[in-house]
């Protein structure tokens, strides 16, 4: 389904007295519910192929997860250079499976050497380094889903 057109779907149920609303197309089956009032609209997409997250989702709006039980606990943010992901999508630390990652912790980089690749709508993107130094933390868990701007990789 168009993102465009599910944006705009999103948009008329959160303006709108209606609850629930459910679309099934050749692609796939998308679901939108209003949990209340105050609640955030929900979002599932049920398809044959697994579908990336969604990049444009208007303020209100999550996709549908579990709430975590408890607040983490608050971590010291950690020191160097932060690598945050351009774009929503699946971070994955090598260009195939059973390939080596493109870089472990230790491993000394360049502005410009790939870190990582992310899947976004089926398309491949990879992830360059834009400072050098040395990788001292890697944040993203492979095979994972990642947000816009969340933390990937610490460089030193």
């Amino acid at each position: 389904m168009d993102l465009r057109k599910l944006k705009t779907l999103i948009d008329l149920v959160s303006e709108s007295n209606i609850s629930e609303l459910e679309i099934t197309e050749t692609e796939g089956k998308v679901r939108i519910v209003k949990a209340g009032a105050a609640a955030p609209v929900q979002y599932v997409q049920t398809l044959a192929a697994p579908a990336p997250a969604i990049a444009a989702a208007p303020p209100g709006v999550i996709a549908a997860a579990p709430a975590p039980a408890a607040a983490p606990a608050v971590e010291a943010a950690p020191s160097g250079h932060m690598v945050k992901s351009p774009m929503v999508g699946t971070f994955y630390r090598s260009s195939s499976p059973g390939a080596p990652a493109f870089v472990e912790v230790g491993s000394q980089v360049k502005e410009g050497d790939t870190l990582c690749i992310i899947e976004a709508m089926k398309i491949l993107n990879e992830i360059e380094a834009d400072k050098s130094g040395t990788i001292t933390q890697i944040l993203g868990e492979n095979g994972q889903a990642v947000e816009y701007g969340q933390p990937l990789f610490i460089i030193e």
